[in-house]
Parts: structure tokens; sequence; C-alpha cells
């Protein structure tokens, strides 16, 4: 007869305790997985956003740092023929609100400040932006001599009110001219400086006195050897009234042992673009705008703007910390010492419905800009 032998098999229990283990340790990878591609996620996000902001920083620390080199200490008077603008291009596009230029410290409109500050006016067009925190963003616009083009090898003369001759000089050594690569282009600005002999009284016929500068806008270059500076300029700087004009420089410009020079202005402004829906670029970017040109985007997705500044009191002569608004609280821009800078970028990369925000911080001394010893303090040496 068979013999029937019994073999041993899983209960029910048991299967279900094998199976709650295993699934156990897959979940656990499964989330070990999970929590591995997110951090690499979150570093990917953070490395993209802090090479954005680097970018942002490195171009906004050089040109506030240089702002007021080259310049007449503590600025110039531009012509007082009406008021000239800033951050607008040749088609008439201007990108900051309050694009003119302040007042003097005595009150005279249209004044050049190595340093112009623009609380509140931060994006173009007042756009909203959405992911922004609840902060004001702001511009800054940043003015020096560009010495990367100098123009001491060129001799100008000046056969009309608009229009200047250029000469190279000794051409045999220096066969430059100003239509060299990164040379002059319309929407440039060129600040010329006459000094005439004398004690620094009037030169007869004209509002200019010994050193004095004027601001010109280029309208066209049609030679290497003429530069026009038409009036109805897109910066209103070449005006036929008032003073402190082109006109004033031609007639200064041809007294007997009088001597000019000439360097190219950068009026650098920052502000902050929301692109047009629609385009290929839909994210907040940081926007870099010189003299009468088009602006250009350098950094992208930088949703927040915002500087304050360490400026001398022109009533207590003490440093006030954190100013944001010098102009509305009645301080000249002058008297800035150091500027404080927040730059806050998103990420590009989102994890599904989310991204990061970060701030980059630093600060930058004016160091080219009118010093004011603090601790002998007194008004007329530092304004």
């Amino acid at each position: 007869m068979r013999t029937l032998t019994s073999q041993r098999g899983f209960t029910l229990l048991e299967l279900l305790v094998a199976s709650s283990i295993g699934l156990t340790v897959v979940l656990m990878m499964t989330s070990l997985f999970k929590t591995g591609m997110d951090a690499t996620m979150r570093v990917t996000q953070r490395a993209e956003t802090q090479q954005n902001l680097r970018a942002a920083m490195e171009l906004l620390t050089k040109d506030i740092s240089l702002a007021g080199a080259g310049l007449p200490s503590g600025g110039l008077q531009l012509t007082t023929g009406g008021l000239s603008r800033y951050a607008c291009n040749q088609a008439g596009t201007c990108y900051i609100t309050g694009d003119t230029y302040p007042n003097s410290g005595g009150g005279t409109a249209n004044y050049m400040y190595p340093l112009i500050p623009g609380f509140g006016v931060g994006v173009q067009n007042a756009a909203v932006i959405a992911a922004a925190p609840g902060q004001v963003n702001s511009s800054i616009t940043s003015i020096y001599c560009d010495y990367n083009f100098p123009l001491t090898n060129f001799g100008f003369t000046f056969p009309s009110s608009t229009q200047a001759n250029v000469a190279v000089l000794n051409a045999g050594n220096t066969p430059n001219n100003i239509l060299a690569p990164g040379g002059l282009q319309v929407g440039d600005l060129l600040m010329f400086t006459v000094s005439t002999p004398g004690n620094g009284k009037t030169t007869t016929g004209t509002s200019l006195v010994q050193n004095a500068a004027v601001v010109a806008e280029i309208t066209g270059i049609p030679s290497n050897t003429q530069i026009n500076f038409a009036t109805g300029d897109a910066l209103n700087m070449n005006q036929a009234g008032g003073a402190n004009n082109l006109a004033a420089v031609a007639a200064a410009a041809g007294g007997a042992g009088a001597q000019t020079t000439v360097c190219r202005l950068q009026a650098v402004s920052y502000f902050l673009q929301v692109p047009p829906a629609g385009g290929t670029v839909q994210a907040p970017r940081l926007m870099r705008q010189v003299n009468g040109l088009n602006a250009v985007p350098v950094a992208d997705n930088i949703i927040n703007l915002q500087f304050t500044y360490d400026i001398i009191d022109t009533t207590s002569g003490t440093v006030v910390a954190n100013q944001q608004n010098p102009i509305g609280a009645g301080e000249s821009p002058n008297l800035i010492q150091k500027v404080n800078i927040w730059v806050m970028g998103e990420s590009p990369t989102t994890n599904g419905n989310k991204s990061q925000n970060m701030y980059l911080a630093t600060s930058v001394s004016t160091r080219d800009m009118t010093f004011c010893n603090s601790y002998g303090y007194s008004t007329t040496s530092c304004q």
C-alpha cells in the first residue's frame, strides 16, 4: 500500500508576516530613493540660483564701486535748459519711472550725481512679481568715466554747437579710430572738460568757468573724423537753450590757451524686467542699461532687488546706516559712503510645483565719490 507523507508548508500567518516585511523594505528603499532624488534636486536648484545671483552681484558691485570715477568732485550740473533723462534708449523707451536727473543740494534741477538711488522704481512698467516678497524693489544708476576706451589720443574741435571734429594725435604710433570695436556709438555720452587760462573767472560770452564740464549725447557718427550732437536727442542732453551746454563748450574751447579733455561716460542703470506673456522667457530678470542704448539681461530668475545706503547726515554729521531713500529723506547722494545690496533669485528648475528662493547680500564702498570725514565734520567740506 502507498504510504502518505505530510510536507510542512507556510501558514497564512507566516505569509502575511513575510509579505509585510518585504513591503516595508520596498517602501523604505523607495523613500530613501526619493529622499536622495529630492536632495539632488535641491542641490541643483541652489546651484542654478547661486550662479544667477553671483552673475548679478559681480556686475552690480563692479559698476557701483566705480561710481564717480573721472567725474568732477560731487558730480556736475547738466544743461539748465530743461531736464535730461537716464535709463532711456534711442527708441524713446524709458525703463525706470522718474527717469530725470534730481535736484542738487542747492535745489538746482538736472544734477548728475555719481550715484542715483531709485527707491521703489525697481521694476520696469511697475510690473508685479508674484514670487517676490513684500519688500519694495529699487533701481540704481552708477555714473563714471569709461577708461576701457580712452579718448586721450584724440583731439576735438567744434565747428558748431552740434558737431565735433576728431583728429588722431600721434597717428603714426597709435592708429586707433573712434569706430574701433568697443568704440563710440550713437547713444553714448561724452563729457567735455574745458580748462581755460586765468583765475577761474567766467569765460567771456559763456557760462563756463575754469575746468567746467558739459555732457552731450552722440546722435550720429558720419565718419572717423566727425561726431554729431543734434538737439532732440533721446536723453535730452543736447539742448540749445540755457547754460552748460555744448554751445558753451564750443565757445570756450576756441579761446586762446584753452584745453579740452574728453571721456566717454557710462551711466549704468540696473532694474528688474518681467518679460511680456507669450515670449520665450517668462521669468523676471535683472537688466543692465547703459547711456542711451538698449537694456540687456544679465541674470535670469531675479525676483527682488533692494538697496540701502550708509550716508552722512547733513545735520548731525554722523553716518545713517541702511537709508533706503536718501533723496526722499533730503540727503545728498554725494555723501553716500557705502551701498548695501540684496538680490533675491528663484531657481529656474522646479521640482513639481516647487522652487527655491535665495538671497545674496553684499556691501560696496563708494571709493570714488566725495569723501566726508565724519569725525571732523563740516557742511562745507562734505557737500
